[in-house]
């Protein structure tokens, strides 16, 4: 407004300029130079231009090209989990249960077959229902559902804790993020399989670094002493005894399920971390770096902000997991289940409260 305002002046002075003669150059050109002289000044100049507008407009193309190749590269990204989650489950099955079953006594037999299985299946259904499940999305008919604000892309009613998604190119329920490895957005209806599928897979990763440690710590020596053996014969050496290919393919893959298992436990534990403490504060990824940046804003004004959707930890908790009553911790939690979350997505309850929102 300010801008249309500035070059309604400039086009009146210069028109009366030009009556009075004191212009050198033909009106058209006037007109030209002033035009461009209004261009220049708009790429440098607005009233509410700040450090993330023009951070923003410099990595714009960045920003292009990444969600690109996300949206492009998404089933890639799925294939690649499934294949190395399907690598470590061949392995436990064809090498190391014939080991167990041969070492391990029946009660630790027992232990290892219940808690891997479930842990298994807990995996494979969260991963499932996180990709497969819809995030969530606003409507797009017209309605009287409150919003906050109007998209600047969709050009719709945004209802709270609704966001644009670049890489979807559409606005999403109670955004988190946009996860490349579920090809995906995490959004209000799939958020706690999300969260549900990185717990378990952690819980997994953990359980298999720690019950094949000395395994692998065995086939790590033996692969050195068989590297060894190598240079033994290469320098006319005493070798030492020989591994089949049988017994080097079998240490290989303890080395391989080991690390790959302890360093994903290790990535993957600290994003489960950091996502508990979002859904502890009541928030998510965006509304962290949101209201981070309104308690700074009110900070200066000596004010104290409140996360209007912080109802307290556990309220969160069994906001998040749909928790009505007691047995539902273990029905909806410990046990696969494909319950709504609690709510629409669209209204929310505002301010925290003392009572419990769903009572347990």
């Amino acid at each position: 407004m300010r801008c249309s305002v500035l070059h309604l002046l400039r086009c009146v002075r210069l028109r009366l300029c030009s009556r009075r003669g004191r212009s050198r150059l033909p009106l058209w050109a006037q007109r030209i130079q002033a035009y461009i002289k209004l261009l220049a000044q708009s790429l440098c100049f607005n009233s509410l231009t700040d450090s993330d507008v023009v951070f923003d407009s410099i990595f714009e193309p960045v920003f292009v090209t990444v969600d690109y190749v996300t949206r492009w590269f998404g089933m890639v990204f799925v294939c690649l989990v499934v294949i190395l989650t399907s690598s470590v489950v061949m392995i436990t099955y064809i090498v190391l249960l014939p080991l167990a079953l041969t070492t391990y006594s029946p009660a630790w037999i027992a232990w290892h077959s219940l808690y891997g299985n479930w842990n298994l299946i807990m995996i494979a259904f969260h991963y499932y229902k996180a990709i497969k499940t819809s995030p969530g999305y606003p409507p797009a008919e017209k309605n009287d559902r409150p919003f906050v604000s109007v998209c600047k892309k969709c050009i719709m009613p945004k209802p709270a804790r609704t966001h644009h998604c670049g890489i979807c190119n559409r606005c999403i329920l109670k955004m988190d993020h946009h996860c490349p490895w579920l090809n995906n957005c995490v959004g209000h209806f799939n958020h706690r399989y999300f969260f549900s599928f990185c717990l378990f897979m952690t819980l997994g990763c953990v359980y298999c670094s720690i019950s094949c440690r000395n395994m692998f710590l065995d086939a790590y020596n033996s692969l050195e002493v068989s590297h060894f053996a190598f240079f033994a014969i290469t320098n006319f050496q005493t070798p030492a005894p020989p591994y089949t290919f049988k017994e080097k393919m079998f240490h290989k893959s303890i080395v391989y399920m080991w690390v790959l298992t302890s360093t994903a436990g290790v990535a993957l534990g600290a994003l489960t971390v950091w996502h508990a403490v979002l859904i502890s504060r009541g928030e998510t990824s965006i509304e962290r770096h949101i209201n981070k940046k309104e308690a700074v804003r009110l900070a200066q004004w000596g004010k104290l902000y409140k996360n209007p959707f912080n109802y307290s930890k556990l309220n969160n908790w069994k906001i998040f997991l749909g928790v009505e009553k007691k047995s539902h911790w273990v029905t909806r939690v410990l046990l696969p289940s494909g319950h709504p979350p609690h709510g629409d997505g669209l209204t929310w309850d505002v301010f925290p409260v003392k009572r419990d929102l769903i009572a347990v």
